[in-house]
């Protein structure tokens, strides 16, 4: 496929995010994709996931933790086997009920038509502070230095 195809498919894969069809947007990946972030240990979806399954399992984490108040890809750029989207979220962290807005932008590898590698870039430091738990939030303050 060329460059227009992998963007038309990538598209479509978005329309489906948009609409709630996960199952539409793994079948668009490759039986062996990895789907990846930066690791985060506040982040429950953040890291590495393999595979059709791996991917479900992203998607499964992101339900539970997640939601999207907004999500806008605004730009797709095609080159060779690579789909470039760029856009702007705001997310809701559900277990701290805590929203942050983050531009994004997700590098995809394609083959044959189907995606084999996604890499999802954002603001982790603002994923960060929405998911960490009120306690943990607060910034540690220096001990007091007695003379």
């Amino acid at each position: 496929m060329d460059a227009q195809q992998n963007k038309q498919v990538i598209q479509e894969a978005y329309r489906l995010f948009l609409n709630g069809d996960i199952r539409g947007v793994i079948e668009r990946c490759d039986d062996n994709a990895e789907w990846t972030s930066p690791d985060s240990e506040y982040i429950p979806f953040a890291g590495t996931f393999h595979g059709k399954q791996g991917i479900a399992d992203f998607f499964s984490r992101l339900d539970a933790n997640a939601q999207a108040l907004r999500f806008e890809p605004r730009e797709f750029v095609a080159e060779g086997d690579k789909v470039i989207v760029l856009g702007h979220a705001t997310w809701q962290a559900k277990p701290t009920g805590r929203s942050f807005d983050t531009p994004f932008i997700h590098a995809f590898t394609m083959r044959d038509g189907k995606v084999i590698r996604f890499e999802a870039h954002a603001d982790t430091a603002a994923g960060e502070r929405a998911f960490r738990s009120d306690q943990s939030a607060q910034p540690s303050m220096p001990s007091q230095l007695h003379h």
